[in-house]
């Protein structure tokens, strides 16, 4: 009996100690993610700003892209640091949706906006910025405030209205913006691994960028109709059933 009071006693001390360590990580993890989207959201404000002031000054969207581009690249490969928010455990999302959903956008800057230059005054891509700058304002914001227990209803009504119309054209402006590409992409063969050579392997960048179009195809809708059940439990107080694969 002795020696079982002595081991219950014991837990108790190293499991309150351990509540203790979690506590104080758990204070460390929401602070760390308070300042990241505050940090992001001011981000992209800046960035919403730098393009309404340059098509005042301008009147044209030739050349936005490129005045905005050092912010987009920063702000946007920042956001890498979502992936590690998940995978170390601070953020209860799927490390591979979440992974998924940086990297196409990291994709998108580097390696088709940034990458082939003559697309750049496309309004295609004029079209996912915009959509891109309110999106991302809105679901940081959204964050900051939901973090802090003081979240405004309006917040919270755009945060599950705003992707109705936004999502969709997002997606339309991301794959215009391919398809623009495409013709330079092929005549320049950019990103592309032709054989005969020391590795034995072949890329090709355009047949690539088709495969990633055609992608859309199925993951869009998914993506959406899951968004829109969000949508419903959130600001409807319906109980959604997940129908198990």
């Amino acid at each position: 009996m002795a020696s079982s009071e002595e081991d219950g006693g014991g837990n108790g001390a190293v499991e309150e100690k351990e509540n203790g360590k979690k506590r104080r990580l758990g204070a460390l993890a929401t602070a760390w993610l308070i300042f990241y989207n505050v940090a992001m959201t001011a981000g992209w404000l800046v960035l919403g700003i730098a393009m309404v002031r340059f098509y005042i000054q301008k009147g044209t969207h030739r050349g936005l892209f490129r005045s905005v581009q050092k912010t987009l690249k920063f702000f946007q490969t920042f956001a890498l640091l979502e992936v590690v928010h998940c995978a170390v455990g601070i953020v209860r999302t799927s490390v591979l949706v979440t992974g998924v959903q940086v990297s196409s956008r990291i994709f998108m800057v580097w390696f088709i906006a940034h990458s082939i230059k003559q697309i750049q005054n496309e309004e295609s891509v004029i079209l996912f910025l915009v959509v891109w700058t309110v999106t991302e304002i809105t679901r940081y914001s959204f964050y900051t405030f939901n973090l802090l227990n003081h979240l405004p209803y309006f917040i919270k009504w755009a945060r599950y209205n705003f992707f109705i119309i936004l999502y969709p054209a997002g997606v339309a402006g991301e794959l215009l913006t391919i398809y623009a590409a495409l013709p330079y992409v092929k005549k320049t063969g950019m990103f592309s691994l032709r054989l005969p050579n020391k590795y034995n392997v072949s890329f090709d960048y355009y047949y690539f960028l088709i495969i990633v179009m055609f992608s859309y195809v199925p993951l869009f809708p998914q993506l959406y109709f899951h968004m829109l059940r969000q949508r419903r439990r959130v600001l409807h107080g319906e109980v959604i059933v997940e129908k198990d694969d």
